[in-house]
C-alpha cells in the first residue's frame, strides 16, 4: 500500500502541476519561442522514461529504506527520541537539503556534469525544462537518496509530502511565467521562485553555478551560493556548444553524457 502511494502521489502532483503552469504560460509567457510543442513532447519524452525507471527501480527500495529504518529504530531521527511531527519535518529538511548538496556537487563533480548538463543544455526554458534530467543522473540520485532515507530516519509521510513538494517547486521555478518583482523577491525568501532559478539555468558561469535549491531557497543563503537577479528577459539558457537541435533530439539528449563538448567554455 505503501508502495502504491509512493508512485501514485508523485505522477498525480506532475500532472496537475504540469497542466496548471503549461495553461499560465500559455496565455502569459515571460519569452516566447518557436516549436514549443516539439520542444515539451521531447522533454516529456525523457520525463516518461525517468518515470519508469524510477517506479521499477526505486520505488520499492524508497518504501523498504523507510519501514526499516522505523521498525529497527535504526535511523538518526529515532535514535534522537524524535516525536512523530519533529521526525517528519526534521526528515522533510533531509531530503530538501540533500536535493541542494546533489545538485551542487553535480556542478563540480565532472563525471556528475556530464549527466547532469542535458538538463542545461535546455536553451528554451519553460514548465516542460522540469522534467528534462537524464536516467543516468535520475538513478544515481534515487539511489543514493535511499541510503539517507534508512541512516536519517525519515518516514514515509515526509518522502510522499516531500516528493509532491519537489515536483510541483520544480514546474513552478522552471515554467516561463512572470510574476511582479516584489512578488518574486517575497518568495524567494521562502522557496525557490522563477527568477531565481532562472539565473540558475545562465550560459554563464557565475550565474549557473548559484542558487541549487529545490524547494526551500534558505540553502543557498546559507552556505553562500544565491545570486538574485530581478529582470530574467536577457538571460541566454542552456550550454554553450549544447543549444542546437542536434543535441536538443531525444537522442541527442540521451547521448549528452558521452558528448566531447568540454564542462565549461
Amino acid at each position: 500500500m505503501a508502495e502504491i502511494l509512493l508512485e501514485s502521489w508523485r505522477p498525480a502532483a506532475a500532472v496537475a502541476g504540469f497542466v496548471l503552469f503549461w495553461t499560465w504560460e500559455s496565455f502569459a509567457p515571460l519569452f516566447r519561442f518557436e516549436r514549443r510543442g516539439r520542444h515539451t513532447l521531447r522533454n516529456l519524452s525523457i520525463a516518461g522514461l525517468n518515470a519508469v525507471i524510477t517506479a521499477l527501480l526505486f520505488a520499492a527500495g524508497t518504501v523498504a529504506a523507510a519501514a526499516y529504518s522505523e521498525q529497527a529504530g535504526f535511523g538518526l531521527t529515532y535514535q534522537a527520541g524524535l516525536g512523530e511531527t519533529a521526525r517528519f519535518v526534521a526528515g522533510f529538511l533531509v531530503l530538501d537539503l540533500y536535493a541542494y548538496w546533489w545538485h551542487r556537487f553535480n556542478h563540480v563533480v565532472p563525471l556528475l556534469w556530464r549527466f547532469h548538463r542535458m538538463h542545461h543544455s535546455d536553451p528554451a526554458m519553460d514548465v516542460s525544462s522540469a522534467t528534462r534530467f537524464h536516467a543516468g543522473e535520475v538513478a544515481l540520485s534515487f539511489g543514493l537518496r535511499i541510503g539517507l532515507i534508512a541512516v536519517a530516519g525519515v518516514p514515509l509521510a515526509a518522502i510522499v509530502v516531500y516528493d509532491a513538494a519537489l515536483v510541483l517547486s520544480t514546474q513552478f521555478h522552471h515554467a516561463n511565467i512572470a510574476l511582479p518583482a516584489p512578488l518574486d523577491r517575497a518568495l524567494r525568501l521562502a522557496i525557490v521562485s522563477p527568477n531565481m532559478h532562472k539565473v540558475h539555468h545562465s550560459v554563464e558561469r557565475e550565474e549557473m553555478d548559484s542558487n541549487f535549491a529545490s524547494v526551500l531557497s534558505v540553502w543557498d543563503r546559507l552556505f553562500g551560493s544565491y545570486r538574485g537577479r530581478d529582470d530574467c528577459r536577457d538571460i541566454t539558457f542552456g550550454v554553450r556548444g549544447m543549444r542546437d537541435d542536434g543535441h536538443q533530439s531525444i537522442g541527442g539528449m540521451l547521448r549528452t553524457p558521452f558528448d566531447s563538448v568540454q564542462r565549461r567554455p
